[in-house]
Parts: structure tokens; C-alpha cells; sequence
């Protein structure tokens, strides 16, 4: 089954000569970078090689949160949620976005611990986040069966439509200047005198003095055929969509079996909150040591399986010319099949949860590649051997959300412009200047 109906974009089908900047990839990451640049002024050309939004920005849960993030990523997820709050207006094009609360649920005095001691990080920010219990924890969470100690309660957090937000925001970019081009696969980059002046698309050449490279889980290959290491590696998420139901909670939620956000349709987007499961790939084997932190971290969550990908992966080409088909243009969008095992065990668990998803249906199910550094934190950077390429990539899950802060932040560093927050966290270099690599679970 496809993954989920995405709003159309038009396409520009002629490239422009000369731009300021190509960005790479129509994800949210790319098209927030290209609705900030174009509205500074700068002319910009947005390449996609599928559609707007097709592969992780439009299949992921659909939530927009501070809550239990990395504390590296809190200030820029503060500038992200200033971002989505006027995203409609800006674009003038649906989001779906509202803040309607987010919850950890904390079925264990440990849990509950936990996350008292998470709601710390926010201290400094003056954004309530806060445990609840009881009665509280009831009235937003009607009708649940839930055995639980308390649960961390964020009301600023919310959610967005994915199908609908990398669109509009593409959208509103091509409004204020930019042009986006989709089945139009950047093949490489063209460099002269030792910095980017260029790429080279299957369509044609466009001069241009800046790349952004946000190509979510394809950025490794792309940046491997440029000379330049980017350690990233690709988990799977399964996620599925109800038909509408009356009742259920407008908080989204998260328990140890389960995620749920109510969705505008009226219907659920229903996960697994625990499990991802990852493709035995030549690459897990090639990057095993800098990911050692984060699988000892993550070791319990995550499922590993030998099935085709080894074969697709093994067999693709890791380099190419300018004149070359690419794997880009070979596999247009990435669709994994859903775990029907994991999607069998969440729909069960949300429904033992929450009685009244008796009275609802699958509708579709869909699974998405997620890009995952070794700290699991994102690399938003310029690469300082290259001049004139950035990378935002990486977001390890944690995209969407921060999606329009990530922007702001990749626009600020391609202008020169004092940045949004502290980018040093998310430097490229960090992987290769000796840098201690620390997941979260170290903070």
C-alpha cells in the first residue's frame, strides 16, 4: 500500500541558469530552508527527485513537541514552534497545526522520575512542562485504561498534518520566489576551484553559490559521491491511520506499547512507541564504531532483520559521474513495507488503552526510512572542506517538529546571518574532530 496522499505542488519544468542557492530534497528540512531563503531574497531552486513530502516528512507520527527531546535540540525546537505558529498565515496554507498537548506516560514511580527530572530542561525557557496525575491526567486522556503513575504534560507541544505541511510550505515558497522542481534528482555536484559552484541535475546544470543538501535518508550516499563522510544510518517506523471515531483524546500520547495523535480527519495516527526496526545494510558494518554509543544506548528498542535491502544496498553504486544514472533516479521514493507485527501489536495495545478505537478501522498503514546520526541529534552545518555546501540532515525521528526551526537555522548559516541558536552542537565536524560522541541517554 502507498504511503499517505499527499497535496500536489506544481512543478517549474525549466531550470533557471543561475540561482543563489540549490536546495536538495523536498522534505519539511528543504522546504523550510527554501521558504527562509527565498523570503530574505535570495533566488532559490528546490530539487526533488520524487515528490514534495513523499518519503519520512509526509510518514512520520505528526508531532510537533519540545518534550523529551535531546537537550541540545531545545533551543531550536523553541525557535521551530515560533516558526509553526504562523505557518498558515505566512504560506497560506493548511497545516493542521494546534497545540493541543503532548504526554509521556509514566506507568512506574521510575518513569515518573524520569521525566520530573526531563521537565528540568526546560527551567530555562520559562515553557511549562510538568507532571500530572489523577484527575488531570484523566480529563485528557477520557476513556483511557491505562495503569499509571502520573505523566509528563507539555501543553505548548501539538502536532501537524505531514501530508499537508512539507507541501505547503513548498508552496509558499514557490510564492515568494523560489522554483521547485520535483522528478528532478540532483546527481552531483559541480565544483570548481575547490568550492561549489554548481550541481548537476538529470535535467541540467544550475550555477549557484550555495547547496543545502537535506536529502533525509539518501545525504550519506549523496555526500559519499562528494568526497565528504557523513555517518548516517536508516531505521524503519511503522505507523498507521484510523478511520474517524468520536471520543479519544485531542492530547497526543505515549505509552510503552503505543503512540497516538487525533488526526484532522477525525481518525488516529497510531505507532509503536518503542520499537524501530533496522535492515542489516553493508553501511551498519562500515559505521559500526561510531554508532557503538548509541546501540548500547538504544540496544532494547531496536529490531534487527536480514531481508532484501542488503541486496539493494550492496548492489547500489556508492559513485558516479555527472552523465550517470543515479540510485536517486533508480528509486524515486523510498516505501518500505510496513512491520505487520509491530503495527498488529500497537493497534492492540491503543485499543486495550482507549476502549472507543473498538468502533474504528485500519485505514492504511504505511513505513518510513528515518535518518539517524550516532548521537541522534541532527547535522545542520556548512562543511568546512567544501565551501559553499551545507548539511541538514540527520534528524533521527525528530525532523518534522523541528523542521521549520531547522530552516531558519540552515538559511542563517548559508546568508551569514547572526544564527537563530548555537549551531556548534550540530557541526559536521563533530564526527571527525575527535569529539566525545554522547547520546542523550548521557545527559
Amino acid at each position: 500500500m502507498p504511503g499517505p496522499m499527499l497535496d500536489p505542488v506544481p512543478t517549474d519544468m525549466t531550470l533557471p541558469e543561475r540561482v543563489d542557492c540549490v536546495v536538495i530534497g523536498g522534505g519539511i528540512i528543504g522546504t523550510s530552508t527554501a521558504l527562509e531563503l527565498a523570503e530574505r531574497g535570495l533566488s532559490v531552486a528546490l530539487c526533488e527527485k520524487g515528490q514534495i513530502g513523499a518519503e519520512q516528512s509526509s510518514r512520520n507520527w505528526g508531532w510537533v513537541r519540545m518534550s523529551c527531546r535531546d537537550p541540545r535540540e531545545i533551543p531550536l525546537m523553541a525557535a521551530a514552534i515560533r516558526q509553526w505558529e504562523g505557518m498558515e498565515t505566512r504560506t497560506g496554507q493548511r497545516m493542521g497545526y494546534a497545540q493541543t498537548g503532548i504526554l509521556f506516560t509514566a506507568p512506574s514511580a521510575r518513569d515518573y522520575a524520569k521525566y520530573q527530572r526531563w521537565a528540568e530542561h526546560l527551567g530555562p525557557y520559562q515553557i511549562e512542562s510538568r507532571m500530572i496525575e489523577g484527575h488531570e491526567l484523566d480529563a485528557l486522556l477520557p476513556g483511557h485504561s491505562l495503569r499509571l503513575k502520573g505523566a509528563l504534560y507539555t501543553p505548548k507541544d501539538g502536532r501537524a498534518e505531514p501530508q499537508w505541511a512539507a507541501p505547503g510550505i513548498a508552496k509558499g515558497a514557490r510564492a515568494a520566489g523560489a522554483t521547485i522542481h520535483t522528478g528532478c534528482a540532483v546527481r552531483s555536484l559541480d565544483i570548481q576551484a575547490g568550492r561549489v559552484s554548481g550541481v548537476i541535475t538529470e535535467k541540467g546544470r544550475i550555477r549557484c553559490d550555495a547547496v543545502v543538501l537535506a536529502g533525509g535518508a539518501w545525504s550519506r550516499l549523496f555526500a559519499g559521491n562528494a568526497g565528504i563522510e557523513l555517518p548516517q544510518l536508516r531505521v524503519i517506523n511503522t505507523v498507521m491511520r484510523t478511520t474517524a471515531v468520536e471520543g479519544g483524546p485531542e492530547a497526543s500520547a505515549w505509552a510503552a506499547d503505543f503512540a497516538i495523535r487525533k488526526r484532522a480527519d477525525g481518525g488516529f495516527t497510531i505507532a509503536c512507541g518503542t520499537y524501530s526496526v533496522v535492515d542489516l545494510v553493508p553501511d551498519n558494518f562500515r559505521l559500526m564504531r561510531q554508532f557503538l554509543p548509541a546501540l548500547r544506548a538504544e540496544w532494547a528498542s531496536l529490531r534487527f532483520r536480514l531481508s532484501d535491502r542488503w541486496r539493494q544496498e550492496a548492489g547500489e553504486a556508492r559513485s558516479w559521474l555527472p552523465s550517470q544514472i543515479t540510485p536517486f533516479e533508480q528509486t524515486r521514493v523510498l516505501d518500505p513495507q510496513p512491520v505487520e507485527r509491530i503495527m498488529r501489536s500497537s493497534w492492540a495495545a491503543a485499543r486495550r488503552a482507549f476502549p472507543v478505537l473498538n468502533q474504528a478501522q485500519i485505514a492504511q498503514s504505511w513505513a518510513g526510512m528515518i535518518d539517524v546520526t550516532p548521537d541522534a541529534i541532527p547535522v545542520i552545518s556548512p562543511v568546512e572542506t567544501l565551501p559553499g555546501l551545507f548539511i541538514g540532515t540527520g534528524f533521527s525521528g525528530h525532523g518534522f517538529g523541528i523542521g521549520p526551526g531547522a530552516g531558519v537555522l540552515l538559511a542563517d548559516l548559508v546568508t551569514g546571518r547572526a544564527p537563530v541558536v548555537d549551531p556548534h552542537d550540530f557541526r559536521l565536524s563533530r564526527f571527525s574532530d575527535g569529539s566525545k560522541i554522547r547520546p542523550m541517554d548521557e545527559f
